[in-house]
């Protein structure tokens, strides 16, 4: 079951949401900038299913996919798949992958790593974020280590449950107890930049607006 706030939620901008935890005194929580959105047009945010795992070139071909199938069937509707895999060498997320989490109601993914089969992928509307795409897939050469546990994608910690929020100017990370208090700033300064827009757009001064509002 998807949780209602990631409907409000979607409705913010990343870059707003990015300065509210800001001014909330939060760090360490823009993802790098190689992980961009395969559909930059389209907002993901939702709650995080991490996952961990290593490259691994002597693994049986059967024993990968049966690990990669169990993984598949493992993350909850709801959730985004998000993956530390430890290596760019290969693709962690193709089609049949996409199709399988798409129809179970997973919300997206995010790679610290490949992609594969972007345009069947582009086509089913799955929201992905990578790193690169190529198409080495995990057979025979990677293995799952863990899920549900904390990862980094460089100085940024993804914990079980924090949420992850991005849209084309990039993707942060809200932790899961600060979650509605970001979503209630959020809303709020938006609404702040409309009035600050209008304004400007109508002939104020920018800095006059500034101090009006105390946002620009």
């Amino acid at each position: 079951m998807t949780d209602p706030r990631v409907e409000a939620f979607g409705q913010c901008y990343t870059s707003v949401v990015h300065d509210v935890m800001r001014a909330m005194g939060l760090r360490n929580f823009t993802l790098p900038p190689r992980i961009t959105p395969l559909q930059p047009e389209m907002t993901l945010c939702g709650p995080a299913f991490t996952i961990e795992g290593r490259q691994d070139d002597t693994a049986d071909p059967h024993e990968t996919l049966l690990a990669w199938t169990g993984l598949l069937s493992t993350c909850p509707a709801g959730h985004i798949w998000t993956t530390q895999p430890h290596t760019y060498a290969l693709a962690q997320m193709g089609e049949l992958s996409a199709e399988t989490l798409h129809a179970k109601g997973v919300l997206g993914c995010v790679l610290d790593g490949g992609l594969r089969d972007a345009n069947f992928i582009l086509r089913l509307g799955f929201p992905c974020w990578r790193t690169h795409h190529t198409p080495k897939d995990v057979v025979g050469t990677w293995l799952p280590t863990a899920t549900e546990v904390d990862i980094h994608m460089d100085d940024v910690l993804i914990r079980p449950g924090d949420w992850l929020h991005g849209d084309r100017d990039g993707m942060v990370r809200v932790p899961a107890e600060h979650l509605d208090e970001v979503i209630g700033k959020s809303t709020e300064a938006m609404q702040t930049e409309s009035k600050v827009r209008t304004a400007i757009v109508g002939g104020m001064d920018p800095q006059e607006a500034y101090l009006k509002w105390g946002k620009f």
